[in-house]
C-alpha cells in the first residue's frame, strides 16, 4: 500500500462534487481491495463503498463515516499537488477524512477487531446530500449493514492538530440552503410604467428576509438567514424581467426551520401581490441538525483525556451544516472536531490543513473504536 500521505495528495488532485465521484470511488477501491482479508466485506452504494470489518468475537457493530465529494471551488494554494480538476477542490478537508477511513481500513485488516467495525465511504456531503439516501437504502435492503452505534470527525481549521473537540448534544446546526427565483415583465428603461422590475422587487424582498430572525425567532434561539447571491439584468437600459436571490438557513431547532421557511413563503406571496410577479421558492439540499448522543460524546472526550498526544475539548455548537445529522437522527453516535491548524477556513480556495492530522486521528480514532465495547 502507498503511503497514507502519498494517498492524501492523490486524493486532492481528483475532487468531484455529488454522486460524480466516480475517479475518486476507482481510486478508493484499488487501495481497499489490497487490504482484503477473509473477514473484510466490500459493498457498494451509487458512488460510495461499504467496507465491513467483520469482528473476531462481535458484541456491536460499529460505525464510521467519512464523506468523499468535493467543492466546486478553484484552488489557489499553489501546490505541487493541486487539483487537476479546474474550477474543484477539496476546500472541506474531505480528502484528509478519507485518508484517515483508509488508514482505518488498513490497521483493521492487519489486526482484526473484536467488535465489528463498518466504514462508510460516503458521496454527497456538499450537496445534494448522501447520507440520508444511503441510510435509507440500508435501513430497506441490507439491514445487516446498519451499525449499531455510528461516529466520525470533521477537520477544525482554527484548533491545532491532536485537538478533538465535541459536546453532547446539538453540534452543528439545521441548515437549508434557500433559491428564490422572481419573474415580472422586462422592457426598455424609459418606460418603467409598462413593466414589472424585477430588480426593484428582488431587493425589497431582500430586505424584508433580513427581518425574520430579528422578528420572528425568539432572541433566545439562533437562528440565520443570509443572501449570499442577488443576481437581475442583462444592460443599464433594459428593466429586469427576471431576478434570483441565493442564500442559507442555519438554526439550532428544527421548529426555527419550518418557522423561517413559513415567513419566508409569506414574504414572497406578499411580493408577488405588491409587484405583479411570480415567485418561486427551492430549497435544494435541507440538513437535519448533528445531535450527538450523550453518552457516545462523554465517551469521546472521556477516552481523549487519556489519549497520548490529543487534547479534549468540550466545544460550544455551530451554525456549520453537515448531513452526518441524518445518520444521528436515527442512530447513537457522535461527530467531533478535529484540529488542522490552518490560517483559512474551510471551503477557502487556499485551505491547507496540516497533514500532521492523518497519523494523529487514525491512531487515535483505531483505538476509540477498539475501547468502544458497550452502549448504554
Amino acid at each position: 500500500m502507498k503511503s497514507l500521505l502519498e494517498i492524501r495528495r492523490e486524493l486532492h488532485k481528483i475532487p468531484e462534487v455529488g454522486f460524480k465521484e466516480e475517479k475518486t470511488q476507482k481510486y478508493l477501491l484499488t487501495i481497499i481491495e489490497k487490504l482484503w482479508k477473509p473477514y473484510i466485506q466490500i459493498d457498494v452504494w451509487r458512488t460510495g463503498i461499504i467496507v465491513t470489518i467483520n469482528g473476531s468475537n462481535p458484541q456491536l457493530k460499529i460505525g464510521w463515516r467519512t464523506d468523499i465529494d468535493g467543492l466546486p471551488v478553484s484552488e489557489n494554494t499553489g501546490l505541487a499537488y493541486s487539483s487537476e480538476h479546474q474550477g474543484f477542490m477539496h476546500a472541506c478537508g474531505h480528502d484528509f477524512h478519507m485518508t484517515i477511513a483508509l488508514g482505518l481500513v488498513q490497521a483493521f485488516s492487519e489486526n482484526q477487531p473484536e467488535n465489528t467495525v463498518i466504514i462508510y465511504f460516503q458521496p454527497a456531503e456538499e450537496g445534494p446530500g448522501g447520507a440520508k439516501p444511503m441510510l435509507e437504502w440500508l435501513q430497506r435492503e441490507r439491514l445487516d449493514l446498519v451499525p449499531d452505534t455510528i461516529f466520525a470527525l470533521h477537520i477544525a481549521p482554527e484548533y491545532p492538530v491532536g485537538t478533538i473537540a465535541t459536546r453532547p448534544g446539538m453540534l452543528f446546526a439545521n441548515t437549508s440552503e434557500l433559491f428564490i427565483d422572481l419573474k415580472g415583465v422586462g422592457g426598455h428603461a424609459a418606460y418603467p410604467h409598462n413593466t414589472r422590475d424585477m430588480t426593484v422587487a428582488a431587493a425589497n424582498l431582500m430586505i424584508q428576509l433580513q427581518t425574520i430572525v430579528s422578528r420572528n425567532i425568539n432572541p433566545l434561539d439562533s437562528a440565520v438567514v443570509t443572501i449570499g447571491k442577488m443576481t437581475s439584468g442583462t444592460v443599464q437600459n433594459i428593466i429586469a424581467e427576471d431576478a434570483r436571490l441565493e442564500g442559507t438557513i442555519r438554526t439550532m431547532s428544527a421548529e426555527s426551520m419550518k418557522l423561517i421557511k413559513k415567513r419566508i413563503e409569506a414574504l414572497c406571496r406578499a411580493t408577488e401581490i405588491a409587484y405583479e410577479c411570480k415567485v418561486s421558492i427551492d430549497y435544494g439540499s435541507s440538513y437535519y441538525q448533528v445531535e450527538n448522543d450523550e453518552h457516545c460524546a462523554y465517551d469521546l472526550l472521556r477516552f481523549a483525556e487519556q489519549f497520548p498526544g490529543v487534547v479534549a475539548y468540550e466545544c460550544p455548537p455551530a451554525m456549520t451544516g453537515e448531513d452526518f445529522g441524518f445518520f444521528l437522527k436515527d442512530l447513537p453516535g457522535a461527530m467531533f472536531w478535529t484540529g488542522a491548524n490552518t490560517p483559512y477556513g474551510l471551503h477557502h480556495s487556499a485551505i491547507q490543513p496540516d497533514e500532521e492530522l492523518v497519523n494523529v486521528n487514525i491512531q487515535f480514532v483505531e483505538q476509540f473504536l477498539r475501547s468502544f465495547t458497550v452502549y448504554k
